[in-house]
């Protein structure tokens, strides 16, 4: 059941994903899209005019986002591929890259949170509906506009998928529970994964696309 629902997910989702970018294309670096992920998963090593904080950020955001491919991987492949669970090899190396990957979002969630900080500029039908009520103008300053609504949305899901996430795999290990309580945690583990590795996908696609334009 496990295998054919995140079959069906990952399909569906890459398939929004086409129809979007065919619907609403880019007008900007669309000829080499190559190119434009090259540049994208090489900006840390670019030299840039950036503060020290902000390229450690990307340092960061860019070892988070290898974590993720290898956990990715070893986490779905012997599910969806082979139809077998995680062992041998693949287990060790998805438990030596998961506490790294925990740190780095970690540390991408304090680095990041004011960047996608939510404000009553996201919501400009309710802060239309505040003023009206309020009979006040908003005095709060303009939101970024390199980052918009969705990935600030997609962002928060991340972050908070995070903790429960890698709690559920740690609270299945442990002795205290039950062999029917270690079954739940594993099952949660499991698809909160499935829906965690969504999530990633349509916010690295929102990412690209926002370079894309620019």
């Amino acid at each position: 059941m496990y295998q054919k629902i995140s079959i069906t997910a990952f399909i569906v989702t890459f398939c929004v994903i086409g129809l979007s970018s065919i619907i609403w294309p880019c007008t900007g670096r669309l000829r080499n899209p190559l190119k434009t992920l090259v540049h994208l998963f090489t900006l840390p090593f670019l030299e840039q005019k950036l503060s020290l904080a902000g390229a450690f950020r990307k340092i960061v955001y860019l070892v988070a986002l290898l974590c993720f491919v290898v956990l990715a991987i070893t986490g779905f492949y012997p599910t969806l591929v082979l139809g077998e669970h995680i062992s041998g090899y693949l287990i060790m190396i998805h438990a030596t890259f998961a506490p790294i990957f925990a740190i780095c979002m970690a540390i991408l969630a304090v680095m990041w949170a004011g960047n996608c900080r939510l404000n009553n500029k996201d919501w400009p039908w309710f802060q239309r509906l505040v003023e009206r009520i309020t009979l006040m103008k908003s005095t709060e300053q303009p939101q970024n506009k390199t980052t918009c609504l969705r990935q600030k949305i997609s962002f928060w899901l991340i972050i908070f998928l995070t903790l429960p996430l890698a709690l559920s795999i740690v609270l299945s290990m442990l002795p205290y529970f039950g062999t029917g309580w270690q079954d739940m945690f594993l099952f949660i583990h499991r698809y909160l994964a499935l829906i965690f590795a969504l999530v990633v996908i349509i916010h690295t696609h929102l990412i690209v696309r926002a370079q894309m334009k620019q």
